[in-house]
Order: C-alpha cells, then structure tokens, then sequence
C-alpha cells in the first residue's frame, strides 16, 4: 500500500485544518516560482508548453493555473501521474469538473516507470515535497523504530531512477523542477513531525535520520545542496540551482536545466 492509499490520511492531508502554517505558505511561495518558471520556459519556447507533474495529488496546481487564463494559454498540455488511486480518483474529478479533458490526462502510474509515458515534455514538475516521499523499497514501517541501524540515504535508488528517466524524457532546453522541498536541519524535522502528528499518524524516526517516517506509512526526506548535486551527479553543477521559499530555512526549490 502506497502512502496516500490510507484514505483518511490522504484526505487530511488535503484539509488545511490539518496543515501547519508553514506547509500551506509553502504551497504559495512554490506557485509563485512554478508561474514565473512556466513564463520563462514559455517565453523562450515561443509558444505553450508541455507539462508532465509528478505526484498529481488532487490536481491543485491544475487547478490553479487553469484560473488564470494568461498562465493556462501557455500550457499545451499537462500530463499528471500518481501511485495512489485516491489521488488518481480525486484529480482525474478536478479535471471533469473543470471540463479541461482535452488538455490533462492523470495517468494511474509509479514514478519508477516513467519511462513507459514514452513522452517527452518541456517542464518536468513536483510539487509540495513530492520529491520526497521516494522512499526505498521495503522500508520497515511497521518496526523502523526500534531498530539500532538507521538507513543511509547517500544513495536513494528510487530517487535516482525516478530522476533519471525524467530528465531522459526532457526536450531540449527543458526542465525539471523540483516546486518544494524540506531543508535538512533540526528545526524542520520539528515541524515536520508535528505536521504528522497533527494529521493523527505516529512518528517513527527521530532526530539521527535525515526523513520523517510515520506507522501510517507518510515518508518525507529532507535535503541539502550538497545532496541535490549527488543525486543529479549526471547534470553539471552550474545547471542547478535553488530558491529559498522562506526566510527561515524550512524548504527550498530546485531548478535542473538540461
């Protein structure tokens, strides 16, 4: 079972009673960058653009920019996957009732066989710390807390899979764009862990990991530069870079150009 599977879990986690101040001003700050991103890659193109989201969830970044026409003219066509059919069922809604079928189709799909889209697109997004709900395979949720071994994410295969293909799948001058992720450092473990908790799940890692990690299955890593650059060791440095999304350390947009 995939970690939006839990219906009560995915819908809370969807209900801004539950999320944290930070979480909801993250979800802004990215959209605010994703629009500008959108616009630069549309200018440069000299036309609309091709989207393929990673972790479509509910569909809200359709939604969004399908309410400003100026930014839903640039788009050509938007692509979006997920692995929980809570999520698939819940965009693919969204996309009815907004009667933009011809332009966004929600594929029911794993990231690791991206590969099988046998697509290509301009701009290649995740949103909201999507990036870092890649967890390894056979990650022990039901006793990760009382093992004496914690995992080494220097080395995150499914990450690098997942990336790999996606930046395989980028036309020329592309672009991949990673809309938030958690900054690794003390007090964003915090806060992610009170953001589980206020959702009702159970913490089960503590401060020698660098991921938050719940019973109920939620799983998100937090990063640094120095982390990014190793993971995308196939694109040079000066093709990444970052954008703070707040003044305090918590999350962070990373840009990979092809």
């Amino acid at each position: 079972m995939e970690m939006y599977d839990n219906t009560n879990t995915a819908q809370k986690s969807f209900n801004e009673n539950y999320l944290s101040e930070e979480l909801l001003q993250a979800q802004w700050a990215e959209f605010i960058e994703l629009k500008k991103v959108i616009a630069e890659i549309y200018l440069k193109k000299g036309g609309p653009i091709t989207i393929l989201d990673i972790g479509i969830g509910n569909a809200r970044i359709v939604k969004h920019l399908y309410a400003i026409p100026e930014m839903w003219d640039m788009i050509e066509l938007y692509d979006g996957t997920d692995n929980a059919e809570t999520c698939v069922t819940l965009s693919r809604n969204t996309v009815k009732e907004l009667n933009i079928e011809d332009k966004v189709t929600v594929y029911f799909l794993d990231a690791v066989n991206l590969n099988q889209l046998q697509k290509h697109y301009d701009l290649i997004i995740t949103t909201w710390f999507t990036a870092g709900n890649f967890y390894p395979e056979n990650f022990p949720f039901e006793n990760y807390d009382l093992l004496s071994e914690k995992i080494d994410l220097s080395k995150n295969e499914k990450f690098d899979t997942i990336f790999t293909f996606a930046y395989k799948m980028l036309n020329t001058n592309g672009e991949i764009l990673i809309g938030a992720c958690y900054i690794d450092n003390e007090n964003t473990r915090k806060k992610q862990e009170l953001s589980y908790q206020r959702m009702g799940m159970t913490v089960i890692t503590d401060a020698k990991d660098s991921f938050t990690a719940t019973k109920e299955r939620f799983w998100s890593q937090r990063f640094t530069k120095e982390k990014i650059y190793q993971y995308f060791k196939f694109v040079k440095p000066e093709k990444i870079s970052f954008t703070q999304l707040d003044p305090y350390d918590y999350a962070m947009q990373v840009r990979i150009k092809k």
